[in-house]
């Protein structure tokens, strides 16, 4: 079994273990390129206070050299010095004594003709062509043999010791110059930005993680779309073939049905004919229903056939209304049809798929209308290049909160008015569709007890 196979095997243990993975591994980077920026921001700094300890060493320097024979105008200035810069912690003058060195002037009184043996100042005074050497007390700390320069000071007081060899005119040496420079200001606003750095990536860090977890889960979510739209699939291809096969057989019911009610298969007593026609409607309904599945299958599945062509609808309007005035009569109903010219713009439609829009439309409005009139209007808008066509009742209406619902797949308005009233709930959702594939738009307007109007726009192809 190579790979790809064994990942598609076993695709939820993969998927968990890629997780794990980034989980683990991108905090790890983001923590290492930080450690990492941190330590080289740190050493750029040091080389920056290194260079800037050794320029004011030079300036001292510059400042004391011609006073070297006097030693007590060097503590003055000295002295003078220390009062004026806070940076300097401690100022030094050593002479040469034997292979020690002993202080002839010190900011610490103390010091003063002391004799001091520390490596550092032995390895400032011997190289040759030196300018000075600049070191901070952690690297001291480093070597035992330079303890004594920094066992009077704090640990976490970082501070910077300058020693430079003192030359006369004539470019010999003759003392050495030592500074300790305090760097507790750069320490500290180092150490904020480092501790800034640190919440900052914590916070960085948990967000990511949080955003794994969260593309982690996701991931499970397209994996449940995924079988959702498999189901669902399976689900419209279920529905496609059982109404295919359910077309058949209620087609045949409501066939023989006709045939016991006009009499062909010989005569039947009014009890069974008012049986047989409880059983024609119900056959009647689930014709519709057959239908309607089948119609809803084939747009889902993009199947269903728009053969448009540029038409003069008023035709097929009166058609409908002579097929329908029928059951309007029965309950009262006026069914008219108020045309705005006798010759109506060509539109581009499908004369099929219209008269299934306007007999769903028509027939809505007479089934839910107990009194009143269905009218059917025309009427061109924007300047020609559209027609209009209202289907307006004087039925029960409907609330704002249902006509927001109206256009949705097996939704009907349920309330003691319709409870009676039979449907399936896809025939305006169907209707939607099928104006929408001809390039048109559909709006309802309705107010409870009042009634509704059905607006149907489409653009005209033709004068």
């Amino acid at each position: 079994m190579n790979l790809k196979e064994f990942l598609i095997k076993n695709k939820e243990t993969a998927q968990l273990a890629y997780g794990i993975v980034l989980i683990i591994l991108i905090p790890l980077l983001i923590v290492f390129n930080t450690v990492f920026i941190i330590k080289k921001y740190n050493k750029s700094l040091d080389v920056v206070l290194q260079r800037q300890a050794l320029s004011i060493g030079r300036s001292i320097s510059a400042l004391m050299e011609n006073d070297l024979p006097w030693e007590d105008f060097i503590q003055i200035k000295i002295e003078t010095l220390l009062k004026s810069n806070i940076e300097i912690q401690e100022l030094a003058v050593l002479k040469p004594s034997g292979d020690d060195f002993k202080v002839i002037a010190s900011s610490n009184a103390e010091e003063i003709g002391k004799i001091t043996r520390s490596y550092y100042y032995k390895l400032a005074w011997l190289q040759s062509g030196n300018n000075g050497l600049a070191t901070d007390s952690l690297k001291l700390t480093a070597s035992l043999e330079n303890e004594e320069l920094v066992k009077n000071y704090p640990r976490d007081e970082r501070f910077w010791l300058v020693a430079m060899p003192m030359r006369d005119s004539d470019g010999a040496k003759q003392a050495l110059l030592t500074i300790k420079l305090s760097s507790k200001i750069v320490d500290d606003l180092t150490n904020y930005n480092r501790n800034a750095s640190i919440y900052l990536l914590i916070g960085t860090v948990l967000i990511v993680i949080l955003f794994l977890l969260a593309a982690v889960r996701l991931w499970d979510y397209v994996l449940l779309y995924r079988k959702i739209k498999a189901v669902d699939q399976m689900k419209d291809e279920f529905i496609s073939m059982a109404s295919h096969e359910l077309r058949t057989p209620v087609t045949g019911i409501k066939g023989y049905i006709s045939m016991v009610l006009d009499g062909t298969l010989g005569p039947v007593s009014d009890k069974v004919k008012n049986s047989l026609k409880i059983v024609q409607n119900a056959s009647g309904r689930l014709s519709v229903l057959v239908e309607d599945l089948l119609n809803v299958s084939r747009i889902e599945q993009g199947r269903i056939k728009i053969n448009p062509k540029p038409l003069n609808i008023s035709q097929i309007i009166q058609d409908i209304l002579v097929e329908l005035r029928i059951q309007a009569e029965e309950k009262n109903l006026e069914l008219k049809y108020n045309a705005y010219a006798k010759q109506l713009p060509l539109i581009n439609i499908d004369p099929a798929r219209l008269k299934q829009i306007l007999i769903n439309l028509i027939g809505n409005a007479i089934k839910y209308t107990q009194k009143g009139n269905v009218e059917i209007i025309t009427e061109e808008k924007n300047n020609g290049k559209t027609l209009e066509l209202r289907i307006k009742d004087t039925g029960m209406g409907m609330s704002a909160k249902d006509r927001e619902r109206l256009f949705e797949k097996f939704y009907r308005i349920k309330n003691e008015k319709t409870k009676s009233i039979s449907g399936t709930g896809l025939g305006l959702w169907i209707t939607k569709q099928l104006v929408e594939l001809m390039k048109g738009t559909i709006m309802v307007d309705s107010i409870e007890n009042v009634g509704t109007q059905v607006t149907l726009q489409f653009p005209v192809v033709k004068k």
